[in-house]
């Protein structure tokens, strides 16, 4: 005899058939893409600013052994990087930036994070060369120097990270711009007034020339009717 599906009084049978399905339509579908390409699409949403270490010289490391020393790289939060090529003194370490251990850490576009440069101690707490603000905005053509001094050299690149012109300084610029807009503008009007004014003399001082060589013929002709007049009396 076949077993029948617990039932309870007023309802029905709870089979795969009764079960809701849940169902994505096409125009949901196609929305929930295109945002995802328009999110995508912004620079600094989805994408991350990653940090990797191109060079590094230590000047001076602080074990008494150099070829017993630790190098890492630290930002708060996260995990430590070991630099397991950085041992001895003054010599340049280059890298690919396609090691083992890289990249060093992520920014975020426009956060900075407190990072540093330590060396373990085995005996102590480990010693520091040097912690500072890593800022997307200090990479320049996607890179950064930082040099501590008397104790070392090194060069990071980021090739997302991009300077971040603060409305400060843009205001700065617009207002240098301006300016000097202004004292173009106040040249060129200068020299066309000055133009216009020595065109205005120039011509002024043709046209007394003129009035005055009138003036005389005027008064020549006047003294040479005149005499002509007294001739004729003369010889009644």
């Amino acid at each position: 005899m076949a077993a029948c599906p617990a039932t309870t009084r007023g309802s029905s049978p709870v089979t795969m058939t009764t079960l809701p399905r849940f169902q994505i339509s096409p125009h949901c579908f196609y929305l929930l893409l295109i945002s995802c390409i328009f999110l995508g699409s912004i620079p600094g949403t989805l994408s991350t600013k990653t940090v990797r270490l191109r060079s590094i010289e230590i000047f001076d490391t602080h074990e008494w052994l150099a070829s017993s020393a630790t190098v890492y790289f630290h930002c708060n939060g996260e995990n430590k990087t070991i630099l397991p090529d950085v041992k001895e003194n003054h010599f340049l370490y280059t890298f690919k930036g396609e090691e083992s251990w890289q990249p060093l850490t992520e920014l975020d576009n426009k956060k900075c994070k407190r990072c540093g440069l330590y060396e373990m101690d085995s005996i102590k707490s480990d010693d520091i060369f040097d912690e500072w603000e890593l800022c997307p905005d200090e990479f320049i053509n996607g890179e950064y120097v930082h040099i501590k001094d008397m104790e070392f050299i090194a060069t990071f690149i980021c090739n997302e990270c991009k300077p971040v012109v603060n409305s400060t300084q843009a205001v700065a610029n617009r207002r240098d711009e301006e300016k000097k807009m202004n004292v173009t503008m106040v040249v060129i009007i200068s020299a066309l007034v000055s133009i216009a004014a020595t065109a205005i003399t120039v011509t002024a001082y043709k046209y007394w020339q003129k009035r005055k060589r009138e003036q005389d013929q005027a008064r020549f002709l006047k003294l040479f009717d005149e005499g002509d007049d007294i001739e004729d009396e003369l010889s009644l």
